[in-house]
């Protein structure tokens, strides 16, 4: 149930109405009309801007465009209260029938209240994580690897069948130096003393991986050159880094549907196939670039190289897809992967980059615009940098990983749940501070608490119901919930659903944790008007109001326990 979406058709239909009437000239397109909340709730329930976009094309002003949809809305019994104001603006009150008919649709559909068929099910491929099977994943990987899951479930959530990818960089030279350092590691194990050179990754968590090694292999490969050890001892700390990033991510909560190695590409013919549906394109050629301004690339040269026609599907220069001396440089597999994905029928991509790959986006979304003849979109999300604390103190480097804090440093500290939300309360491109000790904090400054909190409070209330005796009927009397801290929090029950569409439409899951907090808010506030007014409680002498005031906040656990859902939290039913 989208009241929104409900009260967009009864103006909608009230336009044709008018249309009929001679009012509205025909053949007005309505498609930009909406119905949203008003910036002001003191206005009213909701807003329509009907009067202000058909002004123009109708020839009419938008004030008597906006008086006569005023007159017919009001002959309709869910609507209280039609009101223009200014220019013509119109403002909606609700019948309270309709908030109470929200708390009804809510205990109805349970945790798939809100749950959208806005995708059609159409197939989408988010790529998220993707990182270099070196070590341990890192708190960057962390944001990403959650900003991506809960996308993923938000789009599931809406409509769509989601595939879940990571692309293992298993193709490039920082496999050969992760190769080297278990080498080392391997050499140690055995008894040797080992120096970790520039280049290489001095960090603890490949201990075990060479005492691995030297179990499967003993002494083999001492004193032996890299061209008798370097291609096995490469796939097997591959391997290994694979299975510690899987638990990595098993620890957040987050099964990948499909791992794609980026070296399956090579040899196989995908690489040259890609590039020849360019071509077949027009879209590769021989040439020379110009040397940028500022700093040149890795992959410039000046001199002729096989070049890609980027320009023409929207970036700023042309790029080379194999070098001078006819290797391929880093971005052809890239093409080939995103051909792949393409070959294999999705409707849409998004990929989850660092804020690092900025200057990666035009490249790659004007290589699956060619490869897709333009109808594949591609949306390439980036997750800026987060920030740790503890202490005040900015949290210091991990002796395990031996460059950066790892993602199970964040989680063994406060838990998955906590890391999770945490992740999800700023917007993905903006920076994000996460404070070890305010995380934690019990207090309405900590947003994962004050949504937990609500939640258990819910519970809280059942128990204490269920100890009076009072049964929780299908169809409780919902026309006892008439006040105005009561109806705020059904009024934002019923924004669940419009808000679920919109965050999938522009892939935005930190919505979701920013209307659980005003949900939360909305309750929160109800229970302490509560302590002041006693008809407010949740348990009254009266079954029937009881009953009622329950069934309300039996709906703000249904939507808590979805939304949290979405964001891959468990919701509590009590606090620890």
């Amino acid at each position: 149930m989208n009241l929104f979406t409900e009260i967009r058709t009864l103006v909608l239909s009230s336009l044709d109405k008018l249309t009929a009437q001679g009012v509205l000239p025909a053949g007005l397109d309505f498609a930009n009309v909406t119905v949203e909340p008003p910036r002001d709730a003191a206005h009213g329930d909701m807003a329509t801007n009907a009067a202000m976009v058909l002004a123009k094309p109708a020839g009419l002003k938008p004030r008597a465009i906006a008086d006569a949809l005023a007159a017919t809305l009001s002959e309709d019994e869910r609507i209280a209260d039609a009101a223009v104001a200014g220019p013509g603006f119109l403002n909606l009150t609700l019948a309270p029938s309709l908030w109470q008919s929200v708390i009804a649709a809510a205990l109805a559909g349970g945790r798939d209240f809100g749950r959208s068929a806005m995708g059609q099910g159409s197939r989408v491929n988010v790529e998220f994580v993707s990182a270099n099977p070196t070590g341990p994943l890192h708190v960057g990987h962390t944001r990403g690897a959650v900003f991506g899951d809960a996308l993923s479930a938000l789009l599931d959530f809406s409509g769509h069948e989601v595939t879940r990818e990571y692309y293992i960089n298993d193709g490039g030279a920082q496999v050969d130096v992760l190769a080297r350092s278990v080498y080392l590691r391997y050499l140690e194990a055995l008894g040797q003393k080992v120096a970790f050179e520039d280049g290489t990754y001095p960090g603890d968590y490949l201990i075990p991986v060479g005492e691995a090694l030297k179990a499967k292999v003993g002494d083999a490969y001492v004193g032996k050159g890299e061209e008798h050890w370097l291609d096995e001892v490469r796939e097997f700390a591959t391997d290994k880094m694979m299975a510690l990033i899987r638990a990595d991510l098993a620890a957040l909560g987050i099964t990948m549907d499909v791992f794609y190695s980026e070296k399956s590409l090579y040899g196989s013919g995908r690489i040259e196939a890609a590039i020849e549906d360019l071509r077949g394109k027009g879209l590769i050629y021989e040439g020379t670039l110009e040397p940028p301004k500022g700093k040149k690339p890795e992959d410039w040269e000046p001199r002729v190289q096989t070049l890609f026609k980027s320009t023409e599907h929207g970036d700023d220069v042309d790029r080379p897809v194999k070098k001078s001396d006819g290797s391929w440089t880093y971005f052809a597999p890239d093409i080939a992967y995103h051909y792949d994905k393409v070959t294999r029928g999705f409707d849409a991509l998004i990929d989850v980059f660092g804020a690092d790959h900025g200057g990666y986006v035009k490249r790659m979304k004007a290589a699956v615009s060619a490869l897709s003849d333009g109808k594949t979109p591609l949306d390439i999300k980036l997750t800026q940098l987060v920030r740790l604390f503890k202490n005040g103190e900015p949290f210091k480097m991990s002796k395990r990983a031996g460059t950066f804090v790892t993602l199970r440093d964040v989680v063994d500290q406060v838990g998955p749940d906590v890391t999770r939300f945490v992740m999800l309360t700023r917007k993905n491109d903006a920076p994000l501070e996460f404070d070890f000790d305010k995380v934690l904090d019990q207090s309405k400054d900590n947003p994962v608490f004050y949504v937990q909190y609500a939640n258990a409070r819910v519970h809280s209330v059942l128990r204490r119901a269920a100890e009076a005796g009072l049964a929780a009927p299908d169809a409780p009397d919902l026309s006892q919930i008439t006040h105005e801290a009561e109806l705020a929090v059904a009024k934002k029950i019923a924004e669940w659903p419009r808000l679920v569409e919109i965050a999938a439409r522009t892939h935005e899951p930190h919505r979701v944790a920013f209307y659980l907090y005003e949900l939360a808010s909305e309750f929160h506030a109800l229970w302490n008007r509560g302590n002041e007014l006693p008809q407010l409680r949740f348990v009254q002498e009266d079954e029937a109001a009881s009953q009622a005031k329950i069934a309300l906040a039996r709906a703000v656990s249904v939507v808590i326990s979805a939304g949290l859902g979405i964001l891959g939290v468990t919701p509590l039913e009590e606090m620890r």
